[in-house]
This record gives structure tokens, sequence and C-alpha cells, in this order.
């Protein structure tokens, strides 16, 4: 290489590096402004599409059911982990439901995981159930993957997701729900957070006009498929009060006992889908039988509507996952 080659080749090394690490002039800048950026939020990352199960339903062998999970970035700890299962009265379960209020908890410092699960009428109870502790034991052992800490799980749900989350709370040692994948694994859950969830579905409902409760009591209401099926798909069928043995295997009252986990039970007064005393039936119960229960009633707030994506509520909830997960 001649000198004047070198020579060329130093100006354009000094160049680049006057390009890329020269500080701006914002003197010469028209309404430029510098600002100082607080950092105040972790970065979440976002994994789509995780099968965590593949049960069979109605028709088809093998069904996939999806996981997504928010996680924070950089964390050189393995993280407390919070289980989302949707609500949707028993008929869907859309996983991208109370998106504000995970990404509030993931930026607290939680690996939020929500999943899709059988629903009726192609599916009834425990099918929902068992796919929840699926999912559990999925997260359990894929622990390492996704970096989060495998004994330190809690579990959220709303609405027909808060029925289901009080109960593979409250079934963590019961082996007939657990089914399918990962049966090394162990499927219970260290706390519970419970948003308009139903509980005794007998009385769901208790304080409505009379021709609402008589719905709620007619064979084809969301609830009396998901216990008694329909006549055609699985051979029985009746409305939630024709047999009260298959109703009580759905009431997770009737599984509390005093090892139960922490609870925090919250409810809108003017929820007009499941009547708030749904929440205060389990919450008494859970009492009773010496179980840690605190219970929030939001004024004014309805069923999932606008109050439940607030700071307020997902501030509570951080609380309570901070005192029993971290």
């Amino acid at each position: 290489m001649t000198n004047f080659s070198k020579f060329v080749g130093a100006i354009l090394v000094t160049s680049l590096v006057h390009l890329t690490a020269g500080s701006l002039k914002t003197t010469d800048h028209k309404n430029t402004h510098v600002i100082d950026v607080e950092i105040k939020r972790p970065q979440l990352d976002v994994l789509s599409n995780l099968v965590y199960s593949q049960p069979k339903i109605y028709g088809y062998e093998n069904t996939p059911l999806e996981m997504n999970i928010m996680i924070p970035k950089g964390s050189k700890k393995p993280l407390p982990t919070l289980l989302f299962i949707p609500g949707g009265a028993f008929v869907s379960a859309n996983i991208n439901k109370n998106f504000q209020l995970k990404v509030d908890i993931a930026e607290a410092g939680y690996a939020v995981a929500s999943i899709s699960y059988r629903v009726v009428p192609t599916a009834i109870f425990p099918a929902p159930l068992v796919d929840a502790k699926s999912a559990v034991r999925f997260l359990r052992a894929n622990a390492k993957r996704f970096n989060i800490d495998p004994d330190n799980i809690a579990v959220m749900g709303s609405s027909a997701g808060g029925l289901f989350a009080a109960m593979t709370g409250l079934t963590g040692d019961l082996k007939e729900f657990d089914k399918g994948d990962n049966l090394d694994q162990r499927s219970d859950v260290k706390a519970v957070v419970d948003l308009f969830g139903a509980s005794d579905l007998t009385k769901i409902g208790y304080g409505a006009p009379k021709f609402i409760q008589d719905l709620h009591f007619d064979a084809s209401s969301p609830e009396s498929v998901l216990v008694n099926g329909m006549a055609l798909v699985q051979r029985t069928n009746g409305g939630i009060l024709t047999n009260p043995e298959r109703a009580a295997k759905t009431n997770p009252i009737n599984y509390i006992t005093k090892e139960s986990p922490p609870f925090l039970v919250m409810v809108g007064d003017a929820d007009r889908r499941v009547a708030a005393n749904q929440s205060e039936l389990l919450h008494d119960a859970l009492l009773e039988k010496g179980v840690d229960s605190t219970l929030y009633i939001l004024k004014g707030a309805g069923h999932g509507n606008l109050p439940w994506e607030q700071t307020d509520v997902s501030n509570i909830i951080v609380k309570f996952l901070d005192k029993n997960l971290k």
C-alpha cells in the first residue's frame, strides 16, 4: 500500500469516528431538545404460541393449547411467575385478555404466562382445570429455559378463569386432576388471585331478577353445560341443579384445607354478570378454614370493565405477590 493510500485510509477512519462518536451540536438545529431518560421500567419480551399441552377434545385426538409468556429482560435471578387464566363464560379462553394488567405485573419483576384452555361445549369439567394444572407443570419443566423460579409460581384468573385459578390453587395435591405431560412436575402454586370469579355455580344467579336466575338454571346455560355437558356429545345434560354431586365437584369451596395457599379476592360491587356474593362465599369459606384471604370490593366496578385495568388494582396485586413470592 502506498503512503497516499494509507493517508486516505486514515482520513476515512477519522471521519467515521467523528460521524459515529461525535457529540450533537444542538444549537445548530431548530426545535431540538436534549433530555435525560430515567429508567423506571424494564424491557419486556413476549414469547408467543408456546404449546404447553395437546389434549383430546370432541372430534380431535390432540388439540394444541397455547401459552404466551411476558418476561422482563435482564434479570440475573430466576423470576417469580404468575400464570393467568382468562375468563369467557366457560365458552371462550382469549389468551390476550387483561393485557394492561399483565404488563403492570410484568414490569414489577414477574414473568406473566397466559393460557388458552379447553372450553364448553366441546369439553366439560374438569378439562379446564386439568389444562391449568398442565400449564403449571409445563412452566416448572421449562423453568431454566424461561429463567423462572419453579418454587415461586402463583395463579390468577378472571371470571370463569377466577374459578379455575381458585381450583388450581386448592387442588395442588390432588392427583386426579394431574393428567397429560410433565407428570414428574408438581402442579401446586404458592398464591391465588381471584378476580370477580365464580365459586358456587348453583348460586351464581343470586340477587338477580328471577328471569335471570332461571336462565342460569337452564340446561343451556354455560355453567350447566360445563357441569353436565350436552346430551348428544357427552351423553349427559341438564340444568346446574340437576346433579348436585357433579356441581359440587366444580366448587372450589369444597377443596379448601388449612394448608391451602393465600388468596387475594377482588370483585366489583356493580358486577351484573357474576354476583359479588360468589367472591364473598369463597372468601368467608377460606377464612373459616384458617386460610389467609383478603377481599377487595371495587366501588362502581362492573365485570372486567375499565376500573380493572388501573394501577390501583395492579398495585394491590403486585403487593400481594411480593409478599408471597418474593
